[in-house]
């Protein structure tokens, strides 16, 4: 791979880990790789004050994964009882930017990952479109290596 060309975003793969869906990896899109640190501001002084702007903790957006609605999906039944019984059990997510020889280019290492939200495309009767189930997960941080 050539250091100076940019890399394409279509190859890649979601493993969960310690879960049984790890290999459930075939997510139609994945977005929510985010991390910013917002400001607070802070005044100092009398007559003449100072406003200075403090870092304040990381703020991370949740991850976003679609794909066409399974049957019998670990994964699924994992999002679902999690929100249906409000019963947490954590795991790690691994989304791997792959090469053309299915080799990982960069890895995205999500901790502390719980189900938040489930969603189902709408179903049309007219349009033949496959059923997208959207999986809306919160995480504790992540760490990115290459």
């Amino acid at each position: 791979m050539d250091p100076g060309y940019p890399m394409t975003g279509f190859h890649y793969k979601v493993n969960f880990i310690n879960y049984l869906g790890k290999e459930e990896g075939n997510f139609q899109e994945v977005s929510g790789m985010s991390v910013n640190i917002a400001t607070e501001p802070v005044k100092e002084g009398g007559e003449n004050q100072f406003v200075y702007k403090l870092p304040s903790p990381p703020q991370y957006s949740n991850l976003v994964l679609k794909r066409g609605l399974l049957i019998g999906s670990a994964v699924t039944d994992w999002v679902r009882t999690t929100l249906s019984t409000f019963t947490f059990k954590p795991t790690t997510v691994v989304v791997m930017l792959l090469d053309e020889l299915h080799q990982p280019l960069y890895v995205w290492k999500f901790y502390g990952v719980y189900p938040v939200k489930m969603e189902v495309s709408g179903i049309k009767a007219k349009e033949g479109e496959i059923a997208i189930e959207t999986l809306e997960l919160a995480y504790k941080y992540f760490e990115k290596f290459n």
